[in-house]
């Protein structure tokens, strides 16, 4: 098997994911994914794909991921990684698909207009 290379997005944060037969080890950006992601809830969004599809420890994962805030990273991640494992066995697409874990997160933030405060917030009008 060679390297499976997929990408997932959300948000503004963009995920490259490189899966390779091997022990189970998960790099994000040269580090450990224990340090990289430190929340129980980010390292189970992570492993997600890998836990439905019973494939915890069968592949060696290195994670380039950049841009946006680290939960969409996160989830930019689990996306790739639901990608990849599909791509490995379409089986696997059965398990995945009911669950959204396909799904790309069309939700984005809107953007602020000009003579306002934020995107909908208006200035405090006020009669002086």
């Amino acid at each position: 098997m060679e390297v499976i290379h997929k990408i997932g997005r959300r948000k503004t944060a963009v995920a490259r994911v490189y899966v390779a037969k091997g022990k189970g080890n998960i790099t994000v950006n040269k580090k450990d994914m224990a340090t990289y992601f430190p929340t129980a809830t980010l390292q189970y969004k992570v492993n997600q794909p890998l836990a439905m599809t019973n494939n915890d420890g069968n592949f060696d994962i290195t994670v380039n991921v950049y841009g946006g805030g680290i939960t969409g990273q996160a989830e930019a991640v689990r996306l790739a990684l639901s990608r990849a494992m599909c791509e490995l066995d379409e089986e696997n697409r059965t398990i995945l698909k009911p669950e959204g874990l396909l799904t790309r997160d069309p939700r984005m933030v809107e953007r602020k207009k000009f003579g306002q405060k934020k995107a909908r917030k208006k200035f405090q009008f006020s009669k002086r």
